[in-house]
């Protein structure tokens, strides 16, 4: 079993088609929608969690990149600037998933991005803009 959070970004043309739909029906894999962007005019961002058998999930993979979906893990979208963050623990109590801890020996806030969802609300309150969001 394996399970991976990845972010699919399909073009507008796919907006509509039932994508997620086929990776369960086709592919037998599970999914938790994490973020969704989705506006029938643009590019299409998905932020799930998927999971399912190891061949499967390669296969319902290769299916998205076959329909045009360009998909990547999540942790290529999310980043901390370790030079911009003073470690002023602002992001620790707002983060819903516990994606920031402070290092009690050197009092650095660590970024465990395993955790992330990609929410973004550690971009809007981070007042030395240490944190990136990049789709």
């Amino acid at each position: 079993m394996i399970e991976k959070k990845i972010v699919l970004h399909f073009p507008k043309e796919m907006v509509d088609k039932p994508i997620v739909f086929r990776l369960v029906k086709d592919f037998d894999l599970e999914f938790n929608i994490l973020k969704a962007e989705v506006n029938p005019r643009e590019e299409g961002v998905l932020v799930l969690s998927l999971k399912g058998e190891e061949e499967n999930y390669n296969k319902g993979i290769n299916y998205l990149k076959n329909e045009g979906v360009r998909v990547q893990p999540l942790s290529q979208d999310i980043s901390m600037d370790k030079d911009r963050c003073v470690s002023c623990t602002v992001c620790i109590p707002l983060c819903p998933t516990q994606a920031f801890v402070k290092d009690e020996k050197n009092f650095e806030v660590n970024f465990i991005k395993d955790k992330c969802i990609a929410c973004g609300i550690c971009i809007l309150a981070c007042p030395y803009r240490a944190m990136k969001l990049s789709f």
